[in-house]
């Protein structure tokens, strides 16, 4: 468990849409097997540490003639950003992926002052 000072307590949110492979016949829509998208985000601000970051699909747009097979998750996480990571394999056909993202963590204070 992370325990955070309360004083110091950062959030940042955003979305991101991963792909639109529907419009121009991507490999998401068109293709087979394992399939991958990245994309970084970069935070509002730089947090004190490493937040917690918790992803979700907010939009997802899947072919309904295969079995819905996908992955979502935060890698690289670090201060000032993360990569968004979507996959899936199989016969799975995703015309689209929009996720949404929270990271919470401990920010510098007002206080706070690097000496070198």
């Amino acid at each position: 468990m992370k325990k955070l000072r309360s004083h110091r307590v950062g959030i940042d949110q955003g979305t991101v849409e991963l792909f639109s492979d529907f419009v121009h016949g991507g490999d998401m829509w068109t293709g087979s097997g394992t399939r991958e998208r990245r994309q970084r985000v970069v935070f509002s601000e730089a947090f004190s540490d490493v937040p917690s970051v918790h992803v979700a699909l907010a939009l997802w747009d899947f072919d309904s003639s295969a079995n819905i097979r996908a992955d979502l998750y935060a890698d690289n996480v670090g201060r000032d950003g993360f990569e968004m990571v979507f996959r899936t394999w199989a016969d799975t056909r995703v015309a689209r992926v929009r996720t949404s993202w929270l990271a919470i963590g401990e920010v510098k204070g007002e206080d706070d002052w690097d000496v070198y």
